[in-house]
């Protein structure tokens, strides 16, 4: 649920902001094969690339245990598990066991309150103070910008990594919870910018309680969960269910341990949640049949957001909504102290891959990595027309691209970027930096993506690449001495 950070800068300032794990930069003049080619059966060289790419995936970064579902038009294609969803009792991972799935969760908690709109109990463009009138900023931001991470609200999670590590396994109130933010002014005026936050799910999940007049966890379990026959799913709370599941691991110190969980006090609406891909496949199936919310409320939850300035937030109630190999995707992804997830839907082809990993890890997330490695494997040619540059490529700009990049990797030297720039990382923000991008590795490639405009001047787009699965967006502004003057990176 801990979103991952993106570093954005121009002009020589710096600035930290939140990212979904996709991006829409095309490649100029690229042309992706025809959409609609996932085949009725997945034959052996296909399955053989799955395994392969999942195998790298798991072995790079030591990932314990996985289970992937692929799905064409709704029905399961491919699914298979892969290591031990218990490391210490040596028991292997199965295509039915229990994963926590995190942040798959908002979704559930987005179809619950656009559900309670459609009977009438409430509207998505009222005021939280309608509901929730004690809240912090109750009169200033509306429903719609909860679901959608426009509200401004800072996250409750934020703070020193150790510290909210150990709060966060422990029993907290609800008003103590969201006392943490509620003495911090909006970090933006409401709708004017996206930027994740767990907070606007923990209030909507109390909103979904007062209209209902139901607990949260027994409205998710009697109006979504049982009509749909999902009966093994459950959440933290469920303590006499956890037995079963897959235990979370994490790496400290290089060294892999079982991972402590979040409490479900802290997890609730924003991500408590446990499923397996069976289960998940059927939601995610009512959802597309009009079995949970209606057509129509199905295309607001994947409808983006935009800001008051026009742009698309690449998210709507619920749903990141963007795009990665140059295809339309719509999906989450789920990511705990000891677990990360993704469940994806490529429209255009028909095609939902779901991926469960028991390893918290966050830089890269093990399950959208996995994700990512089997439609690779899916589509080799999607990929290959994707991986093409651009027309029109500097040698000498890629040349200090790549430079400034595994400068921002290492947390030092910064000689390939402008003085003012570097005094800024110099000063700690490139620390920062370090610690989110530097365990993914020496990029295998920079892919040159033609470039944009922004208000300070031309950017030059790239993606990084690390290997199956794992690749990060790079933009570039350079700056009449050569230098990188500002860069965007995701």
């Amino acid at each position: 649920m801990r979103a991952a950070r993106s570093w954005i800068a121009f002009g020589g300032l710096l600035i930290a902001t939140i990212s979904s794990s996709g991006f829409a930069i095309a490649a100029q003049g690229t042309q992706y094969p025809a959409p609609g080619k996932v085949p009725a059966a997945v034959d052996a060289a296909t399955l053989r690339r799955i395994d392969d790419g999942v195998g790298q995936v798991m072995q790079r970064f030591n990932v314990p245990g996985a289970a992937v579902l692929v799905l064409k038009d709704g029905r399961p294609l491919h699914a298979k598990a892969y290591g031990l969803r218990d490391v210490e009792e040596g028991l292997a991972a199965g295509t039915g066991t229990p994963f926590e799935i995190g942040s798959i969760t908002k979704q559930f908690t987005a179809a619950a309150v656009v559900r309670l709109q459609e009977a009438g109990k409430l509207k998505l463009d009222d005021p939280l103070a309608r509901y929730l009138p004690d809240a912090p900023h109750a009169h200033q931001v509306t429903l719609r910008q909860l679901l959608g991470h426009t509200s401004g609200l800072h996250d409750y999670f934020d703070g020193p990594e150790q510290e909210v590590d150990a709060l966060a396994t422990q029993p907290i109130a609800f008003d103590q919870l969201i006392a943490r933010i509620a003495d911090r002014p909006l970090d933006f005026a409401p709708g004017s910018r996206w930027s994740y936050s767990n907070t606007g799910y923990i209030l909507l999940g109390r909103v979904i309680e007062v209209v209902s007049g139901e607990p949260y966890a027994d409205y998710v379990r009697r109006h979504l969960l049982q009509p749909l026959g999902m009966h093994h799913t459950f959440s933290l709370t469920d303590r006499e269910r956890l037995d079963g599941m897959a235990v979370g691991y994490r790496h400290e110190g290089g060294v892999l341990r079982r991972s402590p969980y979040f409490h479900p006090d802290w997890s609730g609406a924003a991500g408590f949640l446990v499923s397996t891909l069976d289960d998940l496949a059927r939601w995610d199936r009512g959802l597309a049949e009009g079995r949970v919310v209606s057509k129509a409320g199905l295309a607001e939850m994947t409808t983006p957001l935009r800001t008051a300035d026009g742009d698309s937030t690449d998210y709507g109630l619920g749903l990141f909504v963007n795009s990665v190999y140059g295809q339309r995707r719509i999906g989450h992804t789920g990511g705990s102290q000891g677990f990360t997830t993704a469940d994806e839907y490529f429209p255009d082809l028909g095609l939902r891959i779901i991926a469960f990993t028991n390893l918290g890890d966050k830089a890269p997330e093990a399950g959208i990595t996995l994700t990512n490695a089997v439609f690779s494997a899916l589509h080799p040619d999607i990929v290959a027309a994707w991986s093409r540059p651009a027309a029109g490529e500097d040698a000498t700009v890629t040349a200090r691209a790549r430079a400034s990049f595994e400068q921002l990797q290492a947390g030092r030297g910064y000689a390939d970027f402008s003085d003012s720039l570097r005094t800024k990382l110099d000063a700690g923000l490139g620390q920062g930096l370090s610690r989110a991008i530097g365990s993914y590795g020496t990029p295998a490639s920079l892919i040159y993506k033609g470039t944009s405009s922004s208000e300070k001047g031309t950017m030059f787009n790239y993606v990084a690449t690390f290997g199956p699965g794992v690749f990060m967006p790079y933009r570039v502004r350079i700056d009449e001495q050569g230098r990188v003057a500002g860069f965007a990176l995701d």
